[in-house]
């Protein structure tokens, strides 16, 4: 594990870089594979990537980065809710790449990371080699948590902390919750993380006109059963019709990274769209 420190606050962000395994050329040579940054969603960390398979799927044969954003996994977890603008989590991901000296990559973001992605989309398009959306949206609004969760879910976390948020989320769906979400989500630093949840709640989505100049590749992978972020990608797509749009038959917002048409979307959507 490797720190890079957000220049703008300080905030130390933790990130792994992974050479690939098989034989290529060096990367940052000019004929290595770009690189691939994977990010996280909402009280998820960078071990999500290895539990989904994407390591498995994508370290071989090209570097990969995955990172823990702010208020999450091993990074800086500031309590202080403006420490949750967008453009924090912007320039955390930025900081990553420079410390690495990555001029561009392949970026790949889950839920809050697809949104984190739109908003470096918009701001630094010049570092995507291509942008892949997964269960993603350009912005949130009030009540998103409460949509992705249950009712309340803010104030259960802030009552219980992270066991009573598990708990009541648990006895919303009737289902217990998977194991390796469990044990990301008790990972979290609670006041951190209903910080986070509640400065979201009032980030300005990215505009449609910005949309409509993206230069680069864009993938979007959306659930039938996740609607919300279906109906995000088909705006999206509105948007900039240049956007590929892959619906993932009975994929709850949850379980679209993880679905069986994901990994394969997504890896031909980069053979397409090497550099």
């Amino acid at each position: 594990m490797e720190f890079a420190t957000n220049p703008h606050d300080g905030v130390r962000i933790a990130y792994r870089h992974q050479a690939p395994t098989a034989a290529h050329p060096s990367v940052g040579d000019g004929s290595a594979p770009v690189p691939l940054v994977l990010v996280h969603g909402t009280a998820l960390s960078q071990a999500i990537w290895r539990g989904f398979w994407y390591l498995k799927a994508f370290a071989p044969s090209r570097a990969v980065v995955t990172l823990d954003l702010r208020g999450h996994g091993r990074s800086d977890k500031p309590h202080d809710a403006a420490a949750y603008d967008m453009g924090r989590f912007v320039d955390d991901v930025v900081a990553v790449l420079d410390a690495l000296g990555i001029a561009r990559a392949h970026y790949l973001g889950y839920s809050l990371g697809a949104r984190v992605g739109f908003s470096l989309a918009a701001t630094h398009p010049d570092r995507l080699a291509s942008f892949i959306s997964v269960a993603g949206a350009p912005g949130t609004g009030a009540g998103t948590f409460d949509r992705v969760f249950f009712e309340g879910s803010i104030d259960a976390l802030e009552r219980g902390g992270m066991e009573g948020f598990l708990a009541e989320w648990q006895r919303t769906t009737g289902s217990p919750v998977d194991p390796i979400t469990r044990t990301a989500f008790l990972a979290n630093d609670a006041p951190a993380l209903a910080a986070y949840m509640r400065e979201t709640e009032r980030q300005a989505t990215v505009p449609d006109d910005l949309i409509a100049r993206f230069p680069m590749p864009l993938l979007l992978l959306a659930g039938t059963r996740d609607r919300p972020r279906l109906r995000a990608a088909e705006h999206v797509q509105a948007a900039l019709p240049t956007a590929e749009l892959t619906i993932l038959d009975g994929a709850t917002h949850a379980d679209t990274p993880r679905h069986p048409g994901a990994l394969p979307a997504i890896q031909a959507f980069l053979d397409r769209h090497p550099a």
